[in-house]
């Protein structure tokens, strides 16, 4: 309106002057002046002029020449004359922005504002359309509005400045949002309003739950739209197939610090299915559709069922190369019975084929390292399935931080797509040094050199050194997950270990060890591989303490003429490990499952001759589709036992060998390693000869001595039920490091060799106080909330928990944490 009231203006004033000077309407332009320009050059002027000299004047022309001039948007006005048959063009620039300002904005960051300042041709060193000014002010506006801010305020503030300059401040009123003080329905009768409102996002206080606390009740016009949607959703998932939302009522209190919301709508009658039918061009796959489709006859109508199958046509169609099928479900309602057929007309499309695939964002990891993870081929037919098994392979590169990839026609061809993998990388190792102090490791430091990325290989190459209160550490590591093109492994490791099993809860005893070994895995499938490992370990143990469960190993390896010698072992070791992954991420998985079964022997000669299972599963269930709520099923098996004879005795497990429980790795709530079977040492009574010699008489009257620490079984199991939630007042930024937890820990360690007859012949009272350690049974449980955080300053682990089954001996922890820096 502003525009047009100028041009009328214009055009009148120079209507006028034409009448007082000249009395024809029309003239020749015999030349042309235009005054007024500072910054816009004349020749740019006159090419905004359709006139030239020669040209004949007249009123239509002049409206002409002054919209074409306002056109520009160089010109604030612009004014036309005739001095004879001269045409005079008189303007008025616009100013330029010397500077934009913006003051009292908190819900909209500066960033925000100058991208959409410059999306408006609002720019420092360009001329100010005050045009564009007021419809920025009202857009603002509408923005606040739409986040609950009734009574915010937005003006633009022009300061004039000399050379025709302007200072441009946008100033913010914000002002507080309003609070949603109320929902109410009307006429719903199948559910109550409190089970309406649960389902809501935006909620009152009042009707908030306790577990919600930091929850906002500001309301939002985006958020009360988006729970409309869920509200209908509700209904059509529950046989409601005529349900619809006819008003809603939003209403403010004077103050406009309040607002109340009545949604009325119309229930309708719950509907049954009275039958389904497949339409449309099936390419052949109609039996295998009609089987899985999951909608039945007789069943209660159920929105999410119906999208669910029609996602299910489209995802399997998807894999034989039909990305761009249509699914539409097409309901008939009976109103009689109440009843609704469903039919579901497939329109498959083209088949797409993949032309070309494009890695991009590896800046040091080569393109093949990446390809060589992407199942989808160029130029076979394109596969979502394929697509996704990709996707899923190279986020659990440890090298790769995350990973998407997009979908791009091909110009000019129907038939035909490019594949772009677009991922992020992140660290894959460098020289690191630091300390940590954990409750149960003591102080700790770390140093060493490990990359999981060598020179953009994707093979690891590692040195790594670590001490701490009971062991230190030092290795060299070498792996290359791709040796030959068909995805064959290749690694070794030298290894160094010193062990202080006194110093880890555990019955004394001190182990040093050296390590030669190489493995090699061969893929399976895309899921599962199969890893075979062969090593040389040579361990010397000394300073232990004798117990009764470790006497058969005494008699095996020790020396008869000095039994508390260095005992020295040479094995050599196979191993066997199957993996089968299907994590949707390497770090805080939320879907998916691992499962790996791992087998170890000594082979015969060796000086110990014995063998390890392990089996460790777990499941992740997402609870939601956000995954912000998620299920882990964990499971933990392992057994261990001697073959063979040695001298005619039974080998058995080492010691050193056994499993142990308690702490973060297993049961939370107990001591680290103090879970299982404890030292007993048997007393035997006896007399003395008259040389001094004693001699020992076994029989009722002997005493049993118990140690305090643990020596581990040959088996043992662990379980885990965890329930991960979001961390609450924390930003969602933050939140992809941070896990938190609520679990239940069951679990025990038993020893399979454990003799508890041989004791039977014990005073009673003796007897009473020794623990079957052969007995399974005898399990422990806790639970309690775990917080995990990867942190700047490296890991750290908190857990709250409470033994729920204990054994009298059992020592409790009901706090442990552990913290790392890396500098």
């Amino acid at each position: 309106m502003k525009l047009k009231s100028l041009i009328v203006s214009s055009v009148f004033a120079v209507f006028c002057h034409f009448s007082a000077t000249a009395s024809e309407d029309t003239f020749i332009v015999e030349d042309i002046k235009v005054e007024g320009l500072q910054r816009v050059a004349m020749g740019a002027a006159l090419t905004y002029l359709p006139v030239k000299v020669g040209d004949e004047i007249t009123p239509f022309k002049v409206t002409r020449l002054i919209r074409s001039l306002y056109s520009s948007t160089h010109f604030d006005d612009v004014q036309m004359a005739r001095d004879g048959n001269v045409l005079v063009v008189t303007v008025r620039e616009r100013a330029t922005i010397s500077n934009i300002i913006f003051t009292g904005n908190e819900d909209i960051k500066d960033e925000q504002l100058t991208e959409s300042m410059e999306g408006n041709n609002i720019v420092v060193g360009e001329p100010l359309d005050k045009t564009i000014i007021s419809s920025i002010e009202t857009g603002l506006k509408d923005f606040y509005y739409g986040i609950g801010k009734y009574d915010a305020d937005v003006s633009a503030i022009i300061t004039p400045l000399p050379r025709n300059r302007v200072d441009l401040k946008i100033v913010f009123e914000e002002g507080d949002a309003a609070e949603l003080s109320q929902i109410n329905f009307v006429g719903n009768t199948a559910f109550t309003d409190k089970e309406l409102v649960a389902q809501l996002e935006l909620q009152a206080e009042r009707d908030r739950p306790w577990w919600k606390f930091w929850a906002s009740s500001r309301y939002q016009k985006q958020k009360m739209s988006g729970d409309l949607e869920t509200i209908r959703s509700y209904y059509m998932d529950r046989g409601y197939a005529a349900f619809r939302v006819d008003s809603t009522q939003v209403t403010m209190t004077p103050e406009k610090n309040g607002v109340y919301v009545t949604i009325n709508l119309s229930e309708g009658e719950q509907y049954n299915i009275s039958e389904v039918e497949l339409s449309g061009d099936l390419l052949g796959h109609e039996d295998i559709l009609e089987k899985v489709v999951p909608l039945a006859e007789g069943t209660m109508y159920n929105l999410a069922q119906v999208t669910y199958a029609e996602e299910y046509v489209n995802k399997y169609l998807a894999r034989f190369g039909y990305a761009y099928s249509k699914v539409t479900t097409i309901p008939e309602i009976n109103e009689e019975d109440k009843t609704v057929k469903l039919t579901l007309n497939v329109e498959p499309g083209k088949r797409i084929y993949v032309r070309r695939i494009t890695v991009n964002g590896n800046e040091v990891t080569s393109d093949e390292v990446i390809r060589r993870k992407i199942v989808q081929m160029e130029g076979a037919w394109l596969s979502n399935q394929s697509l996704d098994t990709s996707k899923l392979l190279i986020s659990q590169l440890p090298f790769v931080q995350e990973v998407e990839f997009e979908t791009n026609t091909v110009v000019g061809v129907e038939d035909q797509v490019d594949i772009d993998f677009n991922l992020k990388e992140q660290s894959s190792g460098a020289f690191n040094a630091g300390f940590g102090y954990g409750d149960f490791a003591g102080f700790s430091i770390q140093a060493g050199i490990q990359e999981s990325n060598f020179l953009g290989s994707g093979k690891t190459v590692g040195f790594n050194i670590n001490t701490n209160r009971f062991s230190q550490n030092a290795g060299i590591s070498y792996l290359d997950p791709y040796w030959t093109i068909d995805g064959i492994s290749l690694g070794g490791q030298l290894q160094y270990s010193k062990y202080d099993a006194g110093r880890a809860n555990l019955a004394m005893y001190n182990r040093e060890t050296y390590t030669l070994g190489a493995n090699i895995g061969y893929p399976i499938d895309q899921f599962n591989r199969i890893r075979f490992g062969a090593s040389l370990k040579h361990s010397e143990i000394s300073q232990f303490t004798s117990f009764d469960q470790y006497k058969n190993f005494f008699t095996l390896y020790s020396d008869p003429e000095d039994p508390q010698s260095r005992i020295a072992m040479d094995n050599m070791e196979l191993s066997m490990q199957w993996s089968r992954t299907t994590l949707n991420r390497g770090t805080f998985p939320t879907d998916g499952s691992q499962q790996i079964l791992s087998m170890e022997a000594t082979v015969p000669g060796s000086d110990a001759q014995y063998y390890k299972l392990n089996f460790d599963s777990k499941f992740y269930f997402p609870l939601t589709r956000s995954h912000d709520f998620s299920f882990l099923a964990r499971f933990e098996l392992g057994y261990g036992n001697g073959y063979g004879t040695r001298n005619g005795i039974d080998q058995i497990l080492p010691f050193t060998e056994n499993f142990y429980g308690g702490g973060r790795d297993s049961l939370r709530g107990f001591e680290n390693n103090t879970v299982g079977p404890r030292g007993v040492t048997r007393i035997t009574s006896g007399t003395t000869a008259p040389d001094g010699t004693f001699i020992p008489t076994p029989g009722p009257n002997d005493r049993l001595q118990y140690s305090f620490r643990g020596v581990g079984g040959n088996a043992s199991f662990n379980g885990s039920l965890e329930l991960l939630v979001p961390t609450p007042l924390i930003d969602e930024e933050t939140a992809a490091s941070v896990r938190t937890s609520i679990f239940v820990d069951v679990g025990n360690v038993w020893d399979t060799e454990f003799d508890y007859d041989s004791y039977l012949d014990l005073n009673s009272d003796v007897l009473a106080s020794l623990s079957d350690y052969s007995d399974y049974e005898t399990y422990r449980a806790s639970a309690g909330i775990s917080v995990q955080w990867i942190s700047p300053m490296g890991p750290m682990i908190f857990s709250f928990s409470k033994p729920l089954k204990k054994e009298e001996i059992d020592e409790v922890q009901f706090f442990s944490f552990n913290i790392g820096t890396t500098f």
